[in-house]
């Protein structure tokens, strides 16, 4: 709940900023409060089920198992709805940073990449922890991920392509989270390393060229 009520807050506050219309605005909030009420009905059948069957039951899993999928049958409906009504106001902001960022060259794209891969090789070296592929400060993965990520967003500046890339990286990322072959901190390092460097480097390729 304390996540769905975060998103909720900021999905909320981004409709009043891009100053949506009321009937968006409306849409927006009906979507939100299905996925609140959807949580707290898998809240209730996952508190009943429990006072009913303490022990494991195969019906009492599929009864669990139902009412989480409830709530991500409306988390995805709200998602479809909150991108066909954002999207219009956030893309073309976004699209114009992306253009005032400037394309790079695909020389650019490659070195940007091999370094990430050499620093974070050399920052596992110097920590003492894991190895050049697996585990240490910071996640290869992440650093790997979110650096491909960033440079096809400054290449195609389109921000779909962009905000699929930069998913797809946060999923690479959260699936070492789930292996536990790195912390949140791990990954949250490689991620910015991976993108804060590749962004230097296709700027100064920018700058240089």
């Amino acid at each position: 709940m304390r996540n769905h009520f975060a998103f909720a807050l900021l999905v909320l506050l981004a409709a009043l900023f891009l100053r949506v219309t009321p009937v968006e605005f409306a849409l927006l909030s009906l979507s939100v409060l299905f996925v609140l009420s959807a949580e707290l009905l898998n809240t209730a059948v996952e508190a009943v089920v429990d006072l009913i069957s303490p022990e494991y039951h195969p019906l009492a899993k599929i009864a669990k198992d139902t009412a989480a999928g409830a709530v991500l049958v409306a988390c995805m409906g709200a998602a479809i709805i909150g991108y066909m009504i954002l999207s219009r106001h956030v893309f073309p902001l976004y699209a114009k940073a992306l253009a005032m960022y400037g394309s790079s060259a695909d020389m650019g794209t490659m070195v940007s990449v091999l370094i990430v891969i050499i620093v974070v090789i050399m920052i596992k070296s110097l920590t003492h922890k894991g190895t050049a592929l697996e585990g240490g400060i910071p996640s290869g993965h992440a650093a790997v991920a979110f650096s491909i990520a960033t440079a096809v967003s400054l290449n195609t500046q389109d921000p779909l392509i962009s905000l699929l890339c930069v998913t797809l990286a946060a999923m690479v990322s959260h699936s070492r989270l789930l292996m536990r072959i790195h912390t949140m901190r791990e990954i949250t390092i490689g991620s910015l390393v991976g993108a804060g460097i590749t962004a230097i480097v296709l700027l100064l390729f920018k700058q240089f060229a």
